[in-house]
């Protein structure tokens, strides 16, 4: 919940963000007002440009106090927002005031005063915050020095600028109305610590440099984008003050050229900001700063439609002579309300293209995600369209989609089509679970210049999270492929099995008892006492195939067990089994063919592995119902296996098949050298 703290951050965040806000639209209106008026010699830069810095200072930092109200960086940068608006307010203001009347109007003279001065501290703000990005700390207590040498430079270079006599170098025309009179040298001290409060700019930025070089983690990826924009910065006032020092003619003031580097290299502070946050910080405010790009992106085009359209009727709109027509306000109107619609959708376009590199929102890709499982597709399309949604969203080399095998994952899908080829999961690899189980794992490979952040991780797990019942009908589909694999299979192991038992026993058997009915048709008029002697012997022999036929048939389905039922058919396998083998039962009846006959043989494959493989002294069947469950628990005092490593060949798997098809459960539990159980159950 949000303490009475974050609520009152937030509510005195989002009003001085519109303090600046209105600074910056009255700046506009002035511009307008004032518009065909050629601003005076020495003026600094092209007019408007700290409503720009108002804009997109205020805008970032009321977002960031608003949500982290105990970091400095929100509210130095709605301090600078504050103090640009203020500032081309009042260039705008004493351009329309002292330049378009005979005599200036109130206040003109002073509201020129103000921007002589007062861009320094406003243009401090981007030093400090380079100095405590991203925590709101200086680098360490031994980098406070440094620190104090900006902001005295910012200090004494506006004293120095607000108070030297003469013309303001901004605004020549006029006479600083607050200047020392004497105090000529004042412009001297300007010059000298306007180097100091360049100085300290550079010192930020390898502050910066030696942040980013000791960062790790989510803090190194914010530091990257800062320190790109802090030697941009650096670069530009290097540039312009050196333009500055070296300009022949000094009273002509900075170019045009060097204002709009500056311009630039400015703005490149918020917005390199501003992409940290969106992009490794501050998940959950994607859309919020989104619409709030929009907005602003969406502002500055109007303000351009609506400066076009008045730099062509704008003298007609400032001063109109009576009884002038309104058609030009009209056009003016119409013009701005015509293009708000196509500017608003391109403004979202550019924002989406800012925030996301041009990918999908979050929200959109996991709104596409569920869309495009929703449909109907075979499950290999599926996976594959997973992996394509989930690669094209974080802007991966390589995105895989891997199902649970084991203790092991099998790749089901890749994108592009050869993501995956090597086999080995990517480092990056985001499990997907159901209902508590792993069923398989997404997979991603990033590109070096572009890593895995904490914000792809955020979006990363949302989308495992989603595709856990996709992965779960994949893999159940995948079971059914193998359970048929498997059940073909062991139909014809046990057609092939039966064909050799009976070649080798009841056929051979058979084919015995006709030879010898044929010799002892021969003998019956040479040696009637032979021929009877071979009578009984081929009587002996054919009982003999009689049986052998019945134990296969019993393998094939047991007469006792269709007759007697379950209890009865096991003790007789039982009796035997080589060991020995203990059987209890209690409360089990007579259940549907099915059910008897998968428990039936699940009993005997397991007293069989018994026989064969774990050198046991004895073992145990026990068999109850209770609550319409039908348990079955066949236990030995063998020497025990890793169920984990056991081979097909042990018949575990067909075991568990046979179960699962009328709706059964088997568990294995067994150790080296603890003997094993298999244990199972039935909801008859």
């Amino acid at each position: 919940m949000m303490s009475s703290i974050e609520r009152n951050a937030g509510a005195l965040a989002w009003a001085t963000w519109g303090v600046a806000i209105a600074l910056a639209v009255g700046s506009v209106v002035f511009l307008v007002l004032g518009w065909s008026t050629q601003p005076p010699a020495g003026a600094f830069g092209f007019r408007g440009f700290a409503a720009i810095f108002a804009l997109t200072f205020g805008t970032v930092g009321a977002i960031v106090a608003s949500r982290l109200p105990r970091n400095p960086i929100g509210w130095l940068f709605l301090a600078g927002a504050v103090l640009s608006g203020f500032q081309e307010m009042s260039n705008e203001y004493a351009i329309w005031a002292v330049l378009t009347r005979d005599r200036p109007a109130v206040l003109g003279t002073n509201a020129a005063w103000v921007p002589a001065w007062i861009w320094l501290p406003g243009t401090s703000v981007a030093m400090l915050t380079m100095f405590v990005f991203p925590d709101g700390h200086v680098l360490s207590p031994r980098w406070r020095w440094a620190l104090g040498v900006g902001l005295a430079g910012t200090g004494l270079s506006a004293l120095a600028f607000a108070f030297a006599p003469g013309p303001l170098q901004n605004f020549a025309v006029v006479e600083n109305p607050f200047g020392i009179e004497g105090a000529s040298w004042l412009s001297q001290v300007a010059s000298a610590t306007l180097g100091i409060f360049g100085v300290g700019f550079l010192l930020a930025g390898v502050s910066a440099v030696l942040r980013f070089r000791r960062s790790t983690g989510e803090e190194r990826q914010q530091m990257r984008w800062l320190v790109a924009a802090g030697v941009v910065l650096a670069v530009v006032l290097v540039v312009s003050f050196v333009s500055l020092i070296a300009n022949p003619e000094p009273e002509a003031g900075v170019s045009l050229a060097v204002s709009l580097i500056v311009i630039g290299g400015f703005m490149s502070l918020p917005v390199a900001m501003g992409v940290a946050i969106l992009r490794y910080r501050l998940y959950d405010l994607d859309v919020v700063i989104r619409k709030t790009v929009v907005f602003g992106i969406l502002v500055g085009l109007l303000t351009v439609v609506f400066l076009v359209v008045a730099i062509v009727v704008g003298g007609t709109i400032a001063r109109p002579a009576p009884g002038a027509s309104r058609l030009p306000e009209l056009a003016l109107a119409f013009a701005i309300g015509a293009s708000t619609l196509p500017l608003w959708r391109l403004a979202r376009g550019i924002a989406d293209r800012l925030v996301f590199g041009g990918r999908s929102t979050p929200y959109e890709v996991l709104a596409e995600f569920a869309g495009r499982v929703s449909e109907t597709y075979a499950a290999e399309d599926v996976s594959e369209r997973m992996a394509a949604v989930l690669g094209s969203a974080l802007g991966a080399l390589e995105a895989t989609v891997w199902l649970r095998i084991g203790d092991g994952y099998r790749l089901e899908a890749g994108w592009p089509a050869d993501a995956g080829s090597d086999d080995a999961p990517p480092p990056d690899l985001f499990e997907v679970r159901h209902q508590g189980e792993i069923l398989g794992a997404l997979g991603v490979r990033q590109s070096a210049a572009d890593p895995m952040s904490p914000a792809k991780e955020h979006l990363a797990r949302d989308l495992a999270a989603q595709a856990g019942p996709v992965l779960r009908n994949v893999r159940l589909i995948e079971e059914l492929r193998e359970s048929r694999r498997r059940i073909v299979a062991t139909q014809d192991e046990r057609a092939k099995k039966l064909e050799r038992d009976i070649h080798d026993g009841a056929q051979q058997q058979l084919v015995a008892l006709t030879v010898k009915a044929r010799l002892v048709e021969s003998l019956m008029d040479k040696d009637e006492a032979r021929a009877r002697t071979m009578i009984g012997e081929l009587q002996t022999e054919a009982s003999e195939a009689l049986e052998n036929l019945r134990d296969l048939a019993r393998g094939i389905y047991p007469p006792l067990l269709a007759d007697q039922g379950l209890v009865t058919a096991i003790e007789a396998q039982a009796r035997k089994a080589p060991v020995p083998v203990r059987v209890e039962a209690s409360d089990v009846g007579r259940y549907v063919s099915e059910v008897e006959s998968a428990v039936y043989f699940v009993v005997l494959e397991a007293l069989q592995n018994v026989t064969k493989y774990a050198a046991a002294t004895e073992a145990s069947v026990t068999l109850d119902a209770a609550d319409g469950v039908l348990r079955f628990v066949v236990a030995d005092d063998g020497a025990g296996f890793d169920p984990a490593t056991a081979t097909r060949g042990s018949g575990l798997q067909g075991m568990r098949d046979r179960l699962a098809a009328v709706g059964g459960e088997l568990e294995i539990t067994s150790a080296p050298g603890s003997g094993a159980t298999v244990s199972g159950q039935i909801r008859v």
